[in-house]
């Protein structure tokens, strides 16, 4: 029996989260603090009270949703005696999630996995202006027979300058698909007539994960390139490998491969199962990942813990 810690991406936030962490524990209000320091925003404030309009900003959404995970990550090594070098077979994250396991693993400081996560934030915004750009989530088709469709959506629309990719394969039969706006909506056609139960467009902001994003990965390169990055307490399954990583200079590129790559969410929670892990526990906002895993690893567990009723019944099962 082994544990993996894992760490939720954009889309996980919503209005009040941390609130309840940071009113109970000082370990979590002094993240929260940290974090706001620097950034020099008062972030905390957005995520506590809102309003969501602005907290779902992708340089907001990356930064906020990291502070809750490690938040939780704080208190649970202060009230359950949790060190992730003993207690954590893998870490990993989905997207942003990534740099969250990072720093709950000690590869980054607080300060500076918020700095490059609000760097991260903007510089994905800029990379497509608003309106050339969609994700679109297909329900129901594999993730080869997605790739393929996003690849002939991109090939009948070549003369436009069209891209189309796979950028999350989620598990489960959801594959998200990202790229131009036109082809988007042209493999959304494709997939319904594949047979895919859904296809639908994301409320996103930008298209993620595909080649629209090198903008923002030259961003990146540059930003954690100025970055230390020690070797992490637990190795990170990293989202493009779907395999772990312990090298500081080797996760240095995958974080800048990964702006642009797919997210193998489906093959990385895979391979941590065929390694023994049977237990997951997703860090912080919201229930996704954990979701995700009961239908991608038979067998495995799920749980969140981002709440203090989740810190509560996470100390009790430890001590237990």
């Amino acid at each position: 029996m082994a544990n993996a810690f894992i760490f939720p991406g954009q889309g996980s936030q919503s209005v009040g989260m941390g609130k309840l962490l940071s009113a109970e524990f000082p370990q979590a209000a002094g993240v929260f603090a940290e974090v706001d320091d620097a950034l020099g925003q008062k972030l905390s404030s957005l995520m506590f009270e809102g309003p969501d309009t602005e907290l779902t900003l992708t340089a907001n959404a990356q930064p906020a949703l990291m502070a809750v995970s490690m938040a939780v990550i704080r208190v649970l090594e202060a009230e359950a005696g949790l060190d992730l070098s003993r207690d954590a077979r893998f870490v990993a994250g989905h997207s942003l999630g990534e740099y969250s396991a990072l720093a709950a693993a000690g590869a980054f400081t607080l300060a500076d996995t918020a700095r490059l996560l609000r760097l991260r934030g903007d510089a994905m915004q800029k990379a497509v202006p608003v309106g050339e750009g969609a994700m679109a989530a297909i329900i129901g088709l594999d993730f080869g027979a997605v790739a393929a469709i996003a690849t002939e959506a991109a090939r009948q629309l070549y003369l436009e300058g069209a891209i189309c990719q796979a950028a999350n394969d989620n598990g489960g039969g959801q594959v998200v698909i990202s790229g131009t706006k036109s082809a988007v909506e042209k493999a959304m056609e494709l997939a319904k007539a594949a047979g895919a139960k859904r296809a639908l467009l994301l409320p996103v902001s930008a298209p993620f994960h595909c080649a629209l994003m090198q903008p923002a990965a030259e961003a990146m390169a540059a930003a954690l390139a100025q970055v230390e990055i020690r070797a992490p307490k637990a190795p990170l399954v990293a989202n493009v490998l779907a395999t772990p990583v312990s090298d500081p200079a080797e996760i240095r590129n995958r974080l800048v491969e990964q702006v642009t790559g797919t997210v193998r969410w489906r093959e990385s929670i895979s391979y941590m199962a065929d390694q023994g892990v049977t237990t997951f526990y997703e860090i912080g906002a919201g229930k996704v990942l954990s979701g995700l895993v009961k239908r991608i690893a038979e067998g495995a567990t799920g749980l969140s813990v981002g709440t203090p009723a989740d810190i509560a019944a996470f100390k009790a099962a430890r001590q237990g």
